[in-house]
């Protein structure tokens, strides 16, 4: 498994990315082994945004990103916001006692 990471910072319209990154959530939940993911907005910095997204594997992520497909939903992204993408791998897990 693997665990993407992509920080935004929103330069747009935040409806408009948020709309935008809702049809590319679409997209990739629609892909072989995709898992999960959540996009979260910091609570004190208007435009700033991070998506936390599982994969089943780096190879899974990888095929995604090389769809034809999926780049409208770069563009669009890219014409809202900037971003931070970084792919993790777990080290440790704890679930509460």
């Amino acid at each position: 498994m693997i665990t993407f990471v992509n920080r935004f910072q929103v330069h747009g319209s935040t409806e408009e990315f948020e709309r935008a990154f809702d049809e590319t959530s679409a997209f990739f939940a629609a892909q072989p082994g995709f898992l999960r993911h959540r996009l979260v907005r910091h609570a004190d910095l208007p435009g700033a945004y991070v998506n936390v997204a599982e994969w089943e594997s780096r190879e899974h992520f990888d095929a995604a990103l090389k769809q034809p497909a999926f780049v409208p939903h770069a563009t669009a992204l890219r014409a809202l916001a900037t971003s931070e993408p970084n792919v993790y791998v777990p080290v440790l897990e704890r679930d509460a006692a």
